[in-house]
């Protein structure tokens, strides 16, 4: 488990159009997965610790994103033949566990983290209604350890706030996670 850091956030950068498979045997692209209020661009696997500690809060908090007209969309980038618990078919099986209420896409050739410049799982690109980036930071304070009553919740609050004003926080933390395992 190589341990990354996102790069800081690029205000205003345009969302990345795409058209991937879901575990849900349709093709989408960035237009189906657009919220009225903002858009939530989120790269995750299923192995990685970082996610799995996050697993179920981050549901939570992409269900209260929903109420605020904020929509997500989950991508999965990594090397499958490497890391055969990210392969579609466990993608299919972790997404029926936790019942996830946004589309969670395969990235299979790794062409759209590479032009998101994703770098490791989590990580957050969070977009105002013109999809104009505005946040890209961490979930939370916690990382791996178990979360505290007082943990403030940064993407939350931050999604929130673009719902809101279309602009997102200038004070932002990094997202730390596992580097995306890219094909060789």
């Amino acid at each position: 488990m190589a341990l990354t850091k996102t790069p800081i956030c690029s205000f205003d950068e345009e969302a990345i159009d795409f058209e991937l498979l879901g575990v849900d045997g349709k093709m989408w692209a960035l237009a189906d997965c657009e919220g009225d209020n903002g858009t939530l661009v989120m790269f995750i696997c299923n192995h990685c610790p970082y996610v799995k500690a996050i697993q179920t809060e981050l549901i939570e908090d992409v269900l209260k994103l929903m109420e605020a007209g904020i929509k997500s969309v989950a991508i999965m980038s990594n090397d499958t033949r490497d890391y055969p618990e990210d392969s579609f078919e466990n993608m299919k099986k972790i997404s029926d566990k936790y019942n996830f209420p946004f589309p969670y896409l395969f990235d299979k050739t790794q062409k759209i983290a590479k032009t998101y410049n994703a770098v490791c799982t989590p990580d957050f690109f969070g977009y105002n209604k013109s999809l104009k980036l505005q946040y890209r930071g961490r979930f939370d304070a916690s990382g791996m350890s178990p979360k505290k009553n007082d943990t403030r919740h940064d993407l939350l609050e931050a999604m929130l706030q673009i719902a809101k004003t279309s602009k997102g926080p200038q004070e932002q933390f990094p997202s730390i996670g596992c580097s995306i395992k890219w094909k060789i």
